[in-house]
């Protein structure tokens, strides 16, 4: 088969590997499509855990082409899948803690095991997900970043009636400020560069108020913020990953609110915050790593049509064109990215 493969950090090619033969409880699967997010970006960079060699591709959907002969019968060949890309190991300190996100073995397709930048991918029958037949590929393959997304919500406790400040109007923000819709905000903002973006954020309905900003000067949309809120708001959510943001964000918090920090930094970014702001204010400053227990979640609300999803893929790839993906994502550009294996095909 054809797969993209990294030899190290940087280093990738499109190339010929053998077809993946399934172990007894794995199913063998066709992809159909692949998510690009800011974490494959990290990836390509030798961060965020990545181990090489590596093929590439943590937000997988496709057809189910092979069994081995212990997956139970209800998953036939033919099924439409979406994929879990994360596993846990079950027995180290954190799994025995009932904090399996926090597996000392972590195991993530795409990350440190085969992903789905490949016409084919392996998984453990356990780890995939009916796709509802309504739904498209291309709608599905939204389902892992709306994962991520329900799991930040869960972290940020959101309570009726709640504030919203998002940043970033990318699928993450997308998705964050629908979520956050749904959960009974009274009012959501967002934030972001580029029209495009904000743009479909108010035409999906999800945000009530949409403000430009500018990558190299987001401080300038500060007075807007104090006039919309002048005491801040119940929940900030950053999905920029900019150091320069987040150091902004926390100023826009409600004395006892709550700031999500969702988007994902550089390993050397550092952000100069006030501990005394922090502390007389009672900020609760909150983390949302990835997810292990939410796809199911995911599943149903992309089957319920309570996500609206049109706009949200905006770019569509080959395999022999996964550089132009990478790149594509990491200046920002349009909303979703996805590689399609059998694009042309």
């Amino acid at each position: 088969m054809k797969a993209v493969q990294y030899d190290s950090a940087r280093n990738f090619d499109l190339v010929d590997v053998a077809d993946p033969d399934p172990g007894a409880e794995d199913v063998v699967i066709e992809v159909a499509a692949n998510g690009v997010c800011h974490t494959d970006v990290n990836v390509h960079e030798g961060e965020f855990f990545a181990t090489f060699p590596l093929i590439p591709g943590h937000e997988v959907v496709g057809t189910v082409v092979d069994k081995g002969r212990e997956v139970p019968r209800g998953i036939a060949i033919g099924a439409r899948m979406m994929v879990n890309n994360a596993s846990t190991c079950g027995h180290c300190y954190y799994c025995r803690r009932g904090q399996p996100l926090f597996c000392e073995n972590f195991y993530s397709l795409g990350i440190n095991g085969p992903g789905g930048a490949a016409e084919f991918i392996r998984v453990h029958y356990a780890k995939t997900v009916p796709i509802a037949d309504w739904l498209t590929f291309e709608q599905a393959v939204i389902a892992e970043p709306l994962a991520c997304a329900i799991h930040g919500m869960d972290q940020v406790g959101l309570r009726l009636a709640d504030r919203v400040l998002i940043f970033g109007a990318g699928p993450s923000g997308q998705l964050l400020a629908q979520l956050a819709k749904w959960s009974g905000a009274s009012q959501v903002v967002v934030v972001a560069p580029g029209s495009a973006k904000l743009d479909l954020a108010a035409s999906l309905k999800a945000a009530d108020v949409t403000l430009p900003i500018t990558r190299d000067h987001p401080e300038e949309v500060r007075p807007a913020l104090t006039e919309l809120a002048p005491q801040g708001f119940s929940v900030v959510i950053d999905t920029t990953g900019a150091a320069g943001v987040l150091e902004q964000a926390v100023e826009h918090v409600h004395i006892d609110g709550r700031l999500l920090v969702y988007g994902m930094a550089r390993f050397r970014d550092r952000v100069a915050w006030s501990p005394y702001d922090i502390f007389r204010h009672q900020i609760h400053i909150l983390g949302s790593f990835a997810q292990i227990d939410t796809m199911e979640r995911a599943a149903a609300l992309l089957a319920s049509g309570k996500i609206d999803l049109p706009g949200l893929i905006t770019h569509r790839f080959g395999l022999d064109e996964y550089g132009r993906a990478l790149d594509n994502v990491a200046r920002g550009i349009g909303i979703k990215t996805v590689i399609i294996p059998h694009r042309g095909g």
